[in-house]
């Protein structure tokens, strides 16, 4: 499994938001396992981030705070969002390798959050 996954996970599934240095808890209640059981859901946040189609307000703030998830190795991050970006991460490598691999291009071009990431899955 690709390691850079797992910050881009915790954005694209618990939908990151920054708040006060911290990133919110507001969409810690997403049901992930529902997103991921419906193609068209996981599409649609794979597009928006992409830029290939429109995005929810929930995508429109991932976009926006992915980079910095990334960068910072998800250090404002609660477990419970860790582990959500894990499930994320598997699910998608797995079921959405095509996808998968463009969401890694466009964002770990160069593979260093791949690397730096490799242990944590």
């Amino acid at each position: 499994m690709q390691s850079s996954g797992l910050l881009f996970t915790v954005a694209l599934l618990v939908v990151v938001a920054v708040e006060c240095d911290r990133i919110t808890t507001a969409y810690d209640d997403v049901d992930l396992d529902r997103i991921l059981s419906n193609r068209r859901l996981v599409n649609n946040y794979v597009n928006c981030l992409l830029e290939r189609g429109p995005c929810t307000p929930e995508g429109r703030e991932l976009k926006k705070q992915l980079p910095d998830a990334l960068h910072n190795e998800c250090e404002r991050c609660s477990e419970k969002q860790k582990k959500g970006a894990e499930k994320v991460i598997r699910h998608l490598s797995r079921n959405y390798p095509n996808q998968w691999k463009q969401l890694l291009d466009k964002y770990d071009p160069q593979g260093v959050y791949q690397k730096k990431f490799s242990d944590k899955l």
